[in-house]
């Protein structure tokens, strides 16, 4: 059931302020070259980070990409004041490179990235993120096309369905789970989160369960990637904002598992070092590196802000800036 709660306080942005710290210089250097300071918030979500970029800096102009039209819609009415400095588009992230040119800019000076599944989906019972109660076994971000978790626990192979809950949930459990998905389904077809959450714990030892959280969240996670295609879409969708990026422009990551993060750490290694083959003598400049790393690792909530919104404790934020200028010829 939906919560009728004003969209501020239903959602509490994830380290809202350091991410607006890390973005700031880039749109900073942009505003003192007589420029609109343009920034993508590539995951939008229910706007609230969006809303405190907009308050901070009175001149900025945002992009807000989010596959959900629910919460398209949302955070149009919370940043309703702002219409004239905003786009909100319906779109998946990894198309942000094709956004911001169909829009008519020539590029950007920062991109946030708030990834996996936001506080609103949670919330929304009938969309079947979560394992807590009984609902739509859906899962879909964009609920207009796609399929949804039913279809995949109830057509795809018992070896799909191992692999899907090893790989992406990295559930150690994962053979058993398949096993008693398949064998449930052979009686009736999944239907709902509560009967799939049963099939789970009928397998998961008891003290496993004790040890590593509720027994299902490792297979609710594994299906909602597969669902959303999410580490696809990541792998893209970190190149196609660098493509738009502009020299001092600045890109923030928040993800929150690990496979997430790998993937923004090894495109974040890659660009922040240089491209020349090993034993040559002379570094070209083609292959200097074209990003500066901003985090020293991994940067986490403090405990303070974990209080105030448990959803942040597994956040893990990487941060890079654009140094130099790519072979065709993005802005310096």
């Amino acid at each position: 059931m939906s919560e009728n709660r004003p969209t501020e306080d239903r959602h509490i942005p994830v380290l809202r302020d350091r991410c607006i710290n890390l973005l700031a210089p880039g749109i900073e250097a942009a505003e003192a070259a007589g420029r609109t300071a343009v920034v993508v918030d590539a995951t939008l979500g229910m706007g609230g980070h969006t809303e405190a970029m907009l308050e901070r800096f009175p001149k900025l102009h945002v992009i807000g990409i989010d596959r959900d039209q629910q919460a398209l819609a949302l955070a149009g009415e919370r940043l309703a004041a702002y219409q004239d400095r905003t786009d909100l588009v319906h779109a998946v992230y990894d198309e942000v490179g094709d956004v911001v040119r169909d829009l008519g800019f020539d590029s950007i000076d920062g991109a946030l990235f708030d990834l996996g599944v936001s506080s609103m989906q949670l919330d929304e019972r009938e969309r079947g993120f979560a394992y807590s109660y009984d609902a739509p076994l859906d899962m879909r971000m964009d609920t207009s096309r796609g399929r949804t978790a039913a279809d995949i626990v109830n057509t795809f192979d018992e070896a799909e369905l191992v692999s899907i809950i090893r790989r992406w949930g990295e559930e150690k459990f994962a053979g058993r789970i398949a096993s008693a998905i398949v064998a449930a389904r052979s009686k009736a077809p999944f239907t709902t989160t509560g009967e799939l959450v049963e099939a789970i714990r009928s397998v998961v030892p008891a003290a496993a369960a004790r040890t590593g959280g509720h027994p299902a969240k490792r297979t609710f996670q594994a299906l909602r990637i597969e669902v959303n295609e999410e580490l696809d879409v990541l792998e893209r969708a970190i190149p196609s904002a660098l493509s738009v990026l502009g020299v001092g422009g600045r890109i923030v990551v928040m993800s929150y598992h690990s496979l997430e993060d790998r993937i923004v750490k090894d495109i974040f290694a890659a660009g922040s070092r240089s491209s020349a083959p090993k034993g040559f003598p002379v570094e070209l400049e083609e292959h200097k590196a074209q990003l500066k790393r901003l985090t020293k690792g991994t940067e986490v909530p403090t405990e303070q802000e974990i209080a105030e919104n448990p959803r942040a404790a597994s956040a893990k934020l990487r941060a890079v800036e654009r140094i130099r200028a790519t072979m065709d010829g993005a802005r310096s």
